[in-house]
């Protein structure tokens, strides 16, 4: 591919990865809305199944888009799921009652799974060698997803306030369309490794797992206690299913995630850091939402204004980490500084409390931009370059299965978390009850609230922590460039 055909299809990948993460995050500003229009009497309590249904679906066919890259192509998979998810868009902005909207939710999940996995081995691809060292890509397509991340809300609730939440969806069909016309004619890539058997069985035990632990955690504590036969049971079927998926890694022909993967340090580290990182992002994002709207009594959509300073942080900052790698920088050197940055920032938000200044809120979320800026997408150039070529698929879509599935577990532990720290300071008192109360006894319960939430920031500073100290096991020395004969194979697709 010429260079201007490269560029081209970057930014046709750019574009990708803001439809995926703007459709995960810009759905739950809508949410009121749905419910009032389609089931305004019982629609509350399905309420959960419209976000875990498009969860669940995408989360669990993770492996199988890897494995699909790597046999059949990236661009044949990435048209697949862009065309899924578009289809998945439209039926969901057409849908007439909640049981439509949560199957619709579904299939669009289906496709969605694929987007920003995906894109992220066709961006691999579409680096020259010197890009790969440098980064270029994994960097701004993490600058990216980080960006849609914090502004996903706020353009879900301006959508939604002018538009009607219908738009929320429909608002994917044009790009979508712009994306999948562009890949097609744009994109040229080197052929696939060949069509060889696939481990059906293999990616149906690797749902199975994924699809059972996020019904743990989206269950347990709300629907059914901890220690209720139904959370035990699926907890063991859970477990079950991940001893059955590892025993069919070892021994099939072709897995959908290869156990070999996990001899190579980097590889290895890098799973286990992004799993890490999604269950701080999501002990950050979340519960800073709750803080401001509930501890502040901020309107939704001013609430989300506060995470641009987050978003700023980390385009200024992947920016510059993207100028030093082409330098010649270490990855492993941004890794560490934004793991130290993600934990010194939410250690500061845990001793945020009611009197703390706005400001200061906004400075801590930008100082974790800073430090989310330095480990969003360094994370995926790392392990991009540490894989094996014909592995690149699963190494990629790994990245993000280990981040998802840390992502639940992380939703679980802070609410548990919450809940407990809350129970605490008002015995007997549920959440719920915030906004029922007045006068003295709201004083008191809000208090508890921020010293929870407060629980809850310092927690995840652990978690980042831990990161910190993964980042620091990575190996010093920066996996070798890319030889003569993969830039020779490049060379023949363009």
């Amino acid at each position: 591919m010429t260079p201007a055909r490269r560029n081209l299809g970057m930014l046709i990948c750019l574009v990708t990865i803001v439809l995926a993460v703007l459709d995960m995050n810009i759905v739950s500003a809508a949410t009121v809305p749905i419910v009032r229009d389609l089931d305004p009497v019982h629609g509350v309590d399905r309420l959960p199944w419209l976000v875990s249904s498009f969860a669940l679906a995408a989360t669990a066919l993770l492996p199988l888009y890897g494995k699909l890259c790597d046999l059949y192509g990236a661009k044949r998979v990435l048209l697949g799921a862009v065309g899924t998810f578009l289809l998945g868009s439209a039926l969901c902005g057409a849908a007439q009652s909640m049981t439509e909207l949560i199957a619709f939710r579904a299939l669009q999940g289906v496709g969605g799974g694929g987007l920003m996995s995906v894109t992220m081995v066709v961006i691999a691809h579409l680096k020259d060698p010197a890009e790969r060292s440098a980064g270029k890509g994994g960097a701004m397509g993490g600058i990216v997803g980080g960006l849609g991340m914090a502004v996903g809300p706020l353009v879900g609730a301006l959508f939604t306030d002018h538009l009607g939440w219908r738009w929320v969806f429909y608002v994917n069909l044009p790009l979508g369309l712009l994306v999948l016309v562009g890949a097609a004619l744009v994109i040229k890539l080197p052929p696939a490794a060949g069509r060889r058997g696939l481990d059906f069985a293999g990616a149906a035990l690797a749902a199975a797992f994924a699809t059972g632990l996020l019904l743990v955690t989206e269950w347990g504590g709300k629907d059914y206690a901890w220690t209720s036969p139904q959370i035990l049971g699926l907890a063991a079927a859970t477990l079950a299913a991940l001893g059955l998926f590892l025993w069919r890694q070892a021994t099939a022909a072709e897995p959908v995630l290869p156990l070999s993967l996990f001899r190579i340090p980097e590889v290895r580290l890098g799973f286990a850091i992004q799993g890490l990182l999604g269950m701080g992002m999501t002990g950050s994002i979340i519960y800073v939402m709750l803080y401001l709207q509930i501890a502040r009594g901020i309107a939704p959509t001013s609430a989300s204004l506060y995470l641009i300073p987050m978003a700023a942080g980390m385009t200024a900052v992947g920016v510059l980490v993207g100028r030093l790698a082409a330098r010649g920088h270490a990855h492993r050197t941004f890794l560490v500084v934004g793991g130290g940055c993600a934990t010194l920032a939410l250690a500061l938000l845990g001793l945020s409390g009611p009197a703390t200044g706005l400001w200061a809120v906004c400075a801590e979320l930008a100082l974790l931009g800073c430090g989310l800026g330095q480990l969003v997408g360094q994370l995926i150039t790392v392990v991009q370059e540490a894989a094996p070529r014909h592995q690149l698929g699963v190494a990629t879509t790994g990245i993000r299965f280990f981040q998802t599935l840390g992502s639940a577990l992380g939703a679980a532990l802070f609410g548990t978390v919450l809940a407990r720290a809350f129970a605490a300071g008002e015995p007997g008192r549920p959440l719920g009850s915030l906004r029922t109360l007045t006068g003295a006894a709201r004083e008191h319960a809000l208090r508890s609230f921020t010293d929870a939430v407060d629980v809850v920031f310092l927690s995840a500073g652990g978690v980042m922590a831990l990161v910190l100290v993964l980042a620091l096991r990575l190996p010093a020395a920066e996996p070798e460039p890319v030889g003569a004969a993969e830039a020779a194979e490049q060379a023949l697709a363009a």
